[in-house]
């Protein structure tokens, strides 16, 4: 991976003062970790987009060298992966969805969340802009992709229930979610399932076509979202470690989404197979709100309540199993209201 700049490249930055934008993020600005840092590796979601910006940012200002964290970033293949691969010790820390996160440890694995951060779900129902939809009820008798075994996929018939509508109201037609972009522009399918804030700008960029969406929280549905997974053995015995790895996180979304234009470059300049810069800040922008900061107080910062809902949900309409409290599911003593 491009995830170090080169010794010359990084005198560059420092010298050009390592934030383009003129802003002090605060961060010591030395990309390359000290000599003693603990070597920390954590594997995404899914391949570098732009919701993955800030790890690189925090990379690129020091907040994560600050911590004497050398990080090590690794791409994902879907949430689930990246959730098994955390129980397996093949990674420290994950970054991966809620839903398959209640999933995997219902069904045993030794994980747990120790800050979801986006916590407005960005599952969504996208589509081509002219059709016009405005809202879940514009679905019937239409044509909508989605992925089975993704939450997405599971709740559907919920999202629909909570809007008047059963299942025989909407053609389901299962895809592969490596194809559902050009599936979907193809004219395949009328809709889509899939998280607004990555793959609606990439449809944009490749199509040249405008994508609009109905957010399953705006309608009825709200799970949380994208956040930090960690084993049980690591939150117990490294727990200095977990909290400095969390609160470098948080700075680094806090500060990324202050400049999310600097946030996509660092992406650009240490990430590999990442989309165009241009489509990064536009993905980085969209997960802002979803951060829902004027009521969390800063990134990753949840609450109990928020929790049990989404189990909730889960358990009502996904066969969630073995249903538990929500410190079953989440570590929230790492993460502070004030960052």
């Amino acid at each position: 991976m491009k995830r170090l700049l080169t010794g010359i490249a990084a005198a560059a930055l420092l010298v050009a003062g390592c934030a383009p934008s003129g802003q002090d993020s605060g961060g010591s600005g030395d990309t390359e970790a000290p000599a003693d840092a603990t070597e920390v590796t954590f594997t995404l979601n899914w391949v570098p987009y732009g919701e993955h910006a800030p790890f690189y940012y925090g990379i690129q200002e020091g907040f994560y060298a600050d911590e004497g964290i050398d990080l090590k970033i690794e791409p994902g293949s879907g949430s689930g992966n990246t959730i098994k691969a955390v129980a397996q010790n093949q990674t420290m820390f994950g970054w991966a969805d809620t839903p398959p996160l209640l999933n995997a440890i219902s069904s045993g694995m030794p994980v747990k969340s120790v800050g979801v951060f986006l916590q407005k779900g960005p599952s969504s129902v996208e589509f081509l802009a002219d059709k016009g939809f405005e809202s879940i009820k514009d679905l019937k008798g239409k044509r909508v992709g989605g992925t089975p075994g993704d939450a997405m996929y599971a709740t559907f018939p919920a999202l629909l229930a909570a809007n008047g509508m059963t299942e025989a109201d909407v053609t389901v037609v299962n895809m592969d979610a490596a194809n559902k972009i050009a599936q979907l522009a193809e004219g395949q399918v009328d809709a889509i399932m899939g998280f607004f804030h990555d793959q609606g700008p990439t449809i944009e960029s490749r199509t040249g076509k405008e994508v609009d969406h109905l957010l399953f929280a705006d309608s009825g549905l709200n799970l949380l979202g994208t956040g930090i997974v960690v084993g049980d053995e690591t939150l117990s015995s490294q727990k200095e470690l977990v909290g400095k790895f969390v609160r470098a996180t948080q700075k680094s979304w806090a500060e990324a989404v202050k400049n999310p234009e600097d946030a996509a470059k660092a992406m650009v300049d240490l990430a590999e197979n990442e989309p165009p810069e241009e489509v990064l800040v536009e993905q980085l922008k969209l997960a802002e709100p979803l951060l829902q900061l004027d009521t969390a107080g800063a990134p990753g910062v949840n609450t109990e309540e928020q929790w049990a809902d989404t189990i909730g949900i889960m358990a009502a309409n996904a066969e969630l199993k073995d249903v538990g409290e929500p410190s079953k599911y989440w570590d929230g003593s790492h993460t502070k209201a004030n960052g």
